[in-house]
């Protein structure tokens, strides 16, 4: 099957076990990369699932993109553009729903997989409409709440998963920042904790076999 023409740009690889209802795994890059960068960990992944990577909607120069513009400023420092980070969250609630519709997948069997920038928009899109999500695997992010949808906390997440992990000598993204994540968390009734690893900005293979034998246990 090609992957078909819809709102994002996206790649796809089909399950070699059917079920007769199908789970899907989107996967969401990091800041200037693409839909092939998580691409690589598909083939290692459970069989039974339908994995969709999809590339962000900002093209960068001279390559790459992004789910949301970060400037450098002077004074300011590093700072985010947070509307656009919220367009590209209901950009990736729309898609969900129409990815599901358009491969006949299960919509009470979807996981998002994120890493960096991916990782702050799968928690965005879970935590505003986790009525379309059931889990999350939260790679090398944080939990950037003023992208959130007003009121996300009133939300139910009783059927909510969320696996974050970090490692402990990232230079992108402090690791105390992914801290705060489970804390806030545990506020809003999601138990979880953060897998922390002797890594810098990546994913050490100890942290893959972590989250897909996490993930074996809810697809």
């Amino acid at each position: 099957m090609q992957a078909k023409s819809l709102s994002l740009h996206h790649i796809i690889k089909e399950p070699s076990i059917k079920k007769e209802n199908t789970p899907v795994l989107f996967m969401f890059h990091g800041y200037g990369s693409d839909e092939n960068d998580l691409f690589s960990f598909a083939t290692e992944l459970q069989e039974e699932l339908f994995i969709i990577s999809v590339r962000a909607p900002y093209p960068m120069q001279p390559y790459g993109n992004a789910w949301y513009a970060i400037y450098f400023d002077a004074a300011q420092g590093k700072f985010s553009d947070d509307q656009q980070a919220i367009k590209s969250r209901d950009k990736i609630a729309y898609f969900i729903d129409e990815a599901v519709k358009a491969y006949d997948l299960d919509p009470n069997n979807v996981t998002l997989l994120g890493f960096s920038q991916g990782t702050i928009l799968s928690y965005a899109v879970a935590l505003s409409y986790p009525e379309k999500v059931k889990n999350v695997i939260a790679l090398s992010g944080y939990l950037n709440e003023d992208i959130l949808k007003n009121g996300y906390d009133a939300n139910d997440f009783s059927k909510l998963n969320i696996y974050c992990s970090h490692g402990s000598v990232d230079q992108v993204i402090p690791i105390d920042w992914a801290r705060k994540a489970p804390e806030r968390l545990a506020e809003i009734g999601i138990d979880t904790s953060l897998n922390e690893f002797p890594v810098g900005h990546g994913v050490a293979p100890q942290n893959f076999y972590q989250f897909k034998d996490w993930l074996n246990s809810l697809i």
